[in-house]
């Protein structure tokens, strides 16, 4: 069961040598990409005719970047020389039987002419000939630092990522450094933000797979995993690709700035001594990172508090992460009261869930009707939502599926179930893009609805006597002042915050020195979302659209 996620091909050295001196020619701007203006002059000289090549950049950008780099670039001279012999160009082509080892560069009219008056000089970085990848520094790798401008010219935006980043710093972070967004939603992004590989989280009570999930899909255990029919994972653990396999500490990991976690320090030192980072080398990973989670408690054991924020981590991680599994069992159907607070934190998240009824290979096929009839009654109360949500039954393990208890037609449904899951995993990589604009703009809503609430706080202040008492009167009745700010500004109330956390916050302030509204901060992110993001998009579609 792998999951193939990547249009990066094989080759042999050779040809890796002449693909690297074509990729030095035909990136204009010598920043490791080619991007679409590239690839109309480049990929111009096969002379396949436009649809083709729309298909070729369709197939080889499968993740929608906007770019290619090294490896994408290959895979696209690859598609061209099939395209010349007359094979239909289509996604089934990276399961194909094609021998891409083998296969010999396309035909490109008049490059040699052109390679031979144009040696050139730059460099991009050192070709791994075993990898066949190129390590590629972003244009944008300085923007966060200390020393970075938030002026940031159009040009160097090369991807629809790097244009997301620059709107960020020029647009939407002064309005959240205005209003102490980062205090009272979230932290501040970085760059490792922008740049972190998809996430999928696994969310489940104690025993029901979560850990011998990742396990079954990476063929293989990661360092530090655990298995047991106790509670063995008692910490957050982020799997994820690495040179050698090793185990991070949290607090190592929270200061890295190549890795997107500097966020969980809000959580203090409990939650990080509870919170590791497995590395490991593994294809799967280079496209997909897991996180692991600790068992979510039931019965007697959640009279015992934990020493962090459970709750609090589990929403920070699902902003996130691009998939949240919640893993039950036939055995354990029942929503404990801290598994209650666990699913109510992934409000404004439902997208990214799907539940999934793990080892129902325990039960015969008139118990497993049952037993998921019991499993949506339980969601339905805890999950206010008209929609049925979706259910994948299976038994995500190493062993073969238990045809004694589920009979043929349950080993027929439970293969069907896992492609179906396998499917959506499969995706995580091409739509993570996707995500992570949808992700952005969901940023910027809460950003402009917390201005307007901080701002209408503010507002609602006495210029001289009895701030204190106006203070304490306006946190409690912080309802009151949401329904106002909503029918004033005529915002959906379901994208407002939780009231009694934003409370919580809120004491630690003095609403006094907070700012006033700046319409021109709220015209800047009005404009970003209305005009900036569909012209980024518009910039880096498929050239040959």
């Amino acid at each position: 069961m792998e999951i193939a996620s990547s249009p990066i091909f094989s080759c042999s050295k050779e040809h890796q040598r002449i693909y690297h001196e074509w990729f030095l020619y035909a990136d204009s701007d010598g920043d490791g990409r080619i991007t679409g203006n590239d690839a109309l002059k480049f990929f111009a000289l096969s002379n396949l005719s436009r649809q083709d090549l729309k298909q070729v950049w369709a197939v080889a950008d499968s993740k929608r970047q906007g770019y290619l780099g090294f490896g994408e670039f290959v895979a696209a001279m690859q598609l061209v020389s099939l395209a010349q012999t007359g094979l239909e160009i289509t996604h089934d082509l990276l399961n194909s039987n094609v021998d891409f080892e083998t296969l010999d560069p396309p035909v490109m009219e008049g490059l040699a002419e052109l390679l031979s008056k144009k040696k050139s000089p730059q460099k991009i970085s050192e070709l791994d000939l075993n990898g066949g990848s190129i390590v590629q520094h972003s244009p944008s790798s300085q923007w966060f630092s200390s020393k970075s401008s938030k002026k940031v010219s159009l040009s160097s935006v090369t991807s629809i990522v790097d244009g997301l980043k620059r709107l960020y710093l020029k647009k939407l972070k002064p309005l959240e450094d205005a209003y102490r967004f980062n205090d009272f939603v979230s932290p501040s992004l970085t760059n490792s933000d922008f740049d972190a590989k998809p996430m999928v989280m696994l969310l489940g009570q104690y025993s029901t797979g979560k850990t011998t999930f990742i396990k079954h899909l990476l063929r293989g255990s990661y360092p530090g995993a655990h298995i047991g029919p106790e509670p063995t994972t008692d910490r957050f653990v982020v799997v994820m690709s690495g040179p050698d396999e090793r185990s991070i500490p949290g607090n190592t990991v929270a200061v890295q700035a190549d890795m997107p976690f500097s966020g969980l320090t809000t959580f203090g030192t409990a939650f990080l001594s509870k919170f590791e980072c497995s590395q490991m080398p593994h294809p799967l990973l280079e496209h997909i990172t897991f996180v692991d989670t600790p068992g979510v408690l039931s019965g007697e054991k959640q009279r015992t508090q934990r020493a962090y924020d459970f709750t609090g981590v589990t929403s920070w991680f699902a902003s996130k992460c691009d998939l949240i599994l919640l893993l039950f069992d036939p055995h354990k159907l029942d929503v404990s009261d801290e598994f209650k607070r666990v699913i109510s934190s992934l409000r404004g998240h439902d997208d990214k869930i799907r539940v999934v009824l793990n080892k129902a290979d325990q039960v015969d096929t008139q118990q497993l009707m049952r037993v998921y009839g019991a499993l949506m009654w339980s969601l339905g109360k805890v999950i206010n939502t008209p929609e049925v949500m979706r259910v994948y039954i299976g038994s995500f393990n190493d062993k073969p599926v238990n045809e004694a208890a589920t009979g043929p037609l349950g080993k027929e449904l439970f293969e069907r179930e896992q492609e179906d899951l396998l499917a959506d995993l499969k995706d995580i990589p091409k739509k993570a893009c996707d995500r992570r604009i949808n992700e952005f703009v969901k940023r910027a809503r809460a950003a402009k609805i917390h201005a307007y609430i901080i701002s209408h706080l503010k507002k609602e202040m006495p210029a001289m006597m009895g701030k204190a008492k106006a203070q304490q009167k306006l946190i409690d009745n912080l309802g009151d002042a949401f329904a106002k700010v909503q029918r004033e500004f005529h915002l959906p109330p379901g994208d407002f915050p939780n009231v009694e956390q934003f409370k919580e916050t809120l004491k630690g302030y003095n609403i006094d020195k907070f700012e006033k509204l700046k319409p021109k901060m709220i015209q800047a992110v009005d404009d970003m979302l209305g005009y900036d993001i569909p012209e980024l998009l518009k910039s880096f579609r498929n050239p040959y659209n």
